[in-house]
């Protein structure tokens, strides 16, 4: 078991170390069984973190993202946490001012993350796979850039379905009605 995770740890740091040496744009983390961003990544970074546009946490074991992770990364373009343990998101994402698209598909969300809904920049959101029955469609309607909502495998209600365009500029992607069963 130590050795797994002496594995792991030397591939996050081998990860972290191609970005700050190559001064790459993006770091990808994806499948490193991570349980929380390891901290000692922002001093490793601290060079290089505001040209850093695209991050992948995806499939890790994440049950939370720290405001300091989004102040951190101020200047992401793309964030990429599908498949990992959230249902919440810190109100500091609002900061992220060139975020253009965020995947949060295969996690735990049981409400739409509302902060999502002032990001201005933001033109894809992927809520796939969550457990999403409720959606502040106003806010929705607000979002200017928006070109993409994926709500599919969500148990959205009825009210949901009804925001077709021109309601709203963007594409909604849902799952097909469930048919309602036969008396």
């Amino acid at each position: 078991m130590h050795k797994r995770m002496g594995e792991a740890v030397a591939r996050v740091a081998r990860k972290v170390n191609d970005t700050v040496e190559n001064k790459t744009d993006s770091l990808d983390l994806a499948n490193c069984k991570l349980m929380t961003f390891p901290v000692g990544i922002y001093k490793a970074m601290r060079s290089v973190t505001e040209g850093i546009h695209r991050i992948s946490l995806a499939n890790n074991e994440l049950k939370s993202i720290t405001s300091r992770f989004v102040t951190t990364f101020s200047q992401l373009r793309e964030l990429n946490l599908a498949g990992n343990y959230l249902h919440r998101l810190p109100e500091e994402i609002t900061s992220l001012l060139h975020l253009r698209a965020i995947d949060l598909s295969r996690n735990r969300f049981r409400r739409f993350p509302e902060p999502l809904a002032t990001v201005p920049a933001l033109e894809t959101i992927d809520l796939e796979e969550n457990e999403i029955a409720e959606v502040p469609t106003d806010k929705l309607a607000s979002m200017a850039l928006l070109r993409s909502l994926n709500l599919r495998a969500n148990p959205v209600g009825p009210e949901v379905r009804l925001l077709v365009r021109p309601l709203v500029p963007f594409d909604l992607l849902l799952s097909p009605e469930e048919p309602i069963p036969q008396a």
